[in-house]
């Protein structure tokens, strides 16, 4: 009996340590799949957009889960917003109030120096938001109690409603502040020899 006792917590201990084991070696093998797939953009939106096809495909054939689908809908709509939105919004960010010289700000002049569009969410966080998001409602699909009884159209005009008002708002503190929610290339520079015929290989910036 005793030695039964005294074997018995060892046992559990090293249950538990499996257990342990297994999902860090899970989180690990996820954490390298998403490391190797960052620097594959096209094949990354590709995936996330046959998620969002299959979906759509569940949600038009079985004709059902609208409300899973709007709330999906304004999810995405609020992560293109951030996508769009510069880290420091040059007229007003909650989030930098504390640490306004951290970080660039927005260049007012064309002259100024070349500063790359820096999002408020960045292009990787903002695909795995969407692809994650698209599993989580494509799961929420194969239960009956999320399928909540609506009238769809009116779901549809709320949401292009708030989709034209937002995106309308947005243009405009694009147009506002001019800045373009894309990172364009650096200015290229190229030899003098070859700017002017000749001379030394010192680079000049070609306007």
């Amino acid at each position: 009996m005793m030695n039964e006792d005294s074997t018995s917590p060892s046992t559990s201990t090293s249950g538990g340590g499996g257990v342990k084991k297994f999902f860090l070696r899970l989180s690990q093998t996820y954490q390298s799949s998403l490391d190797r797939s960052t620097p594959h953009t096209y094949m990354r939106w590709m995936f996330a957009a046959f998620v969002l096809l299959l979906f759509l495909l569940r949600i038009f054939i079985y004709e059902g889960w609208y409300i899973v689908c709007y709330a999906l809908g304004i999810y995405h709509l609020n992560l293109f917003i951030a996508f769009l939105t510069p880290k420091i919004d040059p007229e007003f960010d909650p989030y930098a109030q504390d640490d306004e010289d951290d970080g660039p700000n927005l260049p007012t002049h064309s002259n100024e120096e070349f500063r790359p569009f820096i999002r408020r969410l960045p292009e990787f966080k903002f695909w795995l938001s969407v692809t994650k998001s698209t599993l989580i409602g494509l799961f929420c699909t194969f239960f009956d109690f999320f399928n909540v009884p609506v009238f769809w159209p009116i779901l549809v005009m709320y949401f292009i409603t708030l989709f034209c008002i937002t995106m309308k708002r947005q243009i405009k503190h694009m147009i506002k502040y001019k800045y373009l929610p894309f990172t364009r290339n650096k200015p290229r520079y190229q030899r003098v020899n070859e700017a002017a015929g000749g001379g030394p290989n010192v680079g000049v910036n070609s306007k």
